[in-house]
């Protein structure tokens, strides 16, 4: 059975670091690209970070750029995001995903988390 399971998420103040782990079973994650989107209230989910399965190629969109860092670590079957200088805007669910390729849209991943919840407050 395919699973993505998310952690990591939290209370954090602005200014501050979180980071978020994709843990993937049922399939191995060299194979895939995964995404990692978020979902704010009263807001569509958007894309945040994807790293690629062929050459480790990362994509930020640029809310997340010199902010996010995405990786992979293979033998833990696991996909990070570190985030830093967390802002109240980044505020959301976040959710990573899976697809054959990093793509721009949430339709076209085809296996979801359940999502970790992020809060920046003071």
């Amino acid at each position: 059975q395919v699973q993505l399971v998310e952690s990591g998420g939290g209370l954090v103040q602005p200014g501050g670091s979180l980071r978020l782990s994709c843990a993937a079973s049922g399939f191995t994650l060299d194979y895939k690209a995964i995404g990692w989107f978020r979902q704010a209230p009263g807001k569509e989910r958007e894309g945040v970070s994807c790293i690629s399965s062929s050459d480790g190629r990362t994509y930020y969109a640029d809310s997340a750029k010199g902010r996010f860092t995405i990786s992979r670590d293979n033998a833990k079957n696991t996909v990070y995001l570190q985030m830093n200088s967390l802002k109240p805007e980044d505020t959301a669910v976040y959710y990573c995903a899976a697809s054959t390729l990093c793509k721009n849209y949430a339709d076209e991943y085809d296996y979801w988390g359940q999502g970790t919840q992020v809060t920046v407050s003071s």
